[in-house]
Order: structure tokens, then C-alpha cells, then sequence
């Protein structure tokens, strides 16, 4: 299997344009759903946002996901979002997206009433700030990388924005994590090309 991968950058998408098992970068939705929820976060609701961003936490993010509900309060706040391909699965880092729909999140992220998420994106911790940050300037970003149980290849992604830019970077089918790496941040650098 070779790798596959999927760019959405301000309005231009091009490579595979499919749904990838999202891993980490769904934690970004999570975060979004409890934020949806209008109200102010607990001391330890935040302690958690904080650990599942800025260090890719997952047992913080398996305790807020249980928090907005699971897969069903993920698929309604995707829903209010205006992610219209993304579906959340019984575990979290298997919920499906595609590129499209994580630039969509971007956007509402990045243009919407989220300064608390997009500030712990731009605190995410050295060696996990890979990614869209290769497009240069200042950087809020959230990455996602696991292998796959049923093929050892692992899924590679990195959303955010970049030196103005919005950027998701979906990949899978990579030998290595580190190969993963190197292939979201060539997509970058050519999207920014393209741009």
C-alpha cells in the first residue's frame, strides 16, 4: 500500500479527497463540542483541555469525550460546525474526517469564538509541533498520528494555521511515523507553493 494523502488549504483541496481515521487531530472537535456548550469550563475541565492539546493527552481526551456524550455529541457539535463528512466512531481517534471538513473546523475555529482553543494550539509542546508549522511564521496546530492496528501503517495528520494560512494535511499508508512526518510537511510546503 502506498501512502495516501489529502490537502484543504483557503478554499483549494487536491490529492486524495476521502475520509482518514482522524487519531489526535479529533481532539480539536472535542475540545470545539465542549466549548459548544456555552458555559464555562471547571478547573478540571480545563486542566484536561490543556493536557489533551498541548501534549496530546489521551487519557484527558477519553474524559471529555465521555463528557459531551461520545460519539453522539461528537456528531452534533460536527453537525453545528458545518463538518458534513466527518462521523465519530466508539472510539474516539477512529472517527472518520476528511481534509474539507477539517479546513470547515479550522475556520470556525479560527474565526469564531474559540481563543481558548486556539491558544493551547499555539502552546503544543516541541516534537509534537511538526506539521503544518513547516509553512513558516507563527503556528497554532493540532497533529495526529497512530498506526493501524490491521496494517502497521500508520495515519499522519496536521491541522491549523500557519503565517496567516489555514491548513489540514491528511495522510495514512506511511511505514513509519517519522515518514509520516516528512510527507505532511512536503504537503505543506507545496500547498503554500500553490498558493
Amino acid at each position: 500500500m502506498s501512502a495516501s494523502v489529502s490537502v484543504a488549504v483557503s478554499g483549494l483541496s487536491y490529492g486524495e479527497q476521502r475520509a482518514y481515521p482522524s487519531a489526535s487531530i479529533v481532539k480539536v472537535s472535542i475540545l470545539a463540542a465542549l466549548l459548544l456548550e456555552g458555559r464555562p469550563l471547571t478547573a478540571r475541565e480545563r486542566e484536561l483541555a490543556r493536557a489533551m492539546i498541548v501534549r496530546s493527552d489521551n487519557d484527558a481526551a477519553t474524559a471529555l469525550w465521555e463528557t459531551i456524550g461520545g460519539a453522539p455529541g461528537l456528531d452534533a457539535a460536527h453537525a453545528r460546525l458545518g463538518l458534513a463528512q466527518t462521523r465519530a466512531e466508539t472510539a474516539w481517534g477512529l472517527t472518520r474526517t476528511t481534509a474539507a471538513d477539517q479546513l470547515a473546523l479550522m475556520r470556525a475555529v479560527f474565526d469564531g469564538p474559540y481563543a481558548y482553543l486556539r491558544a493551547l494550539m499555539g502552546q503544543v509542546v516541541e516534537g509534537q509541533d511538526w506539521g503544518v508549522s513547516a509553512a513558516g511564521g507563527a503556528w497554532a496546530l493540532k497533529n495526529g498520528w497512530m498506526p493501524m492496528r490491521e496494517t502497521g501503517l500508520w495515519v499522519v495528520h496536521s491541522v491549523g494555521r500557519a503565517d496567516g494560512r489555514l491548513i489540514a494535511v491528511l495522510s495514512d499508508g506511511h511505514e513509519t511515523k517519522k515518514a509520516g512526518i516528512a510527507c505532511v510537511e512536503a504537503a505543506v510546503r507545496e500547498a503554500v507553493r500553490r498558493l
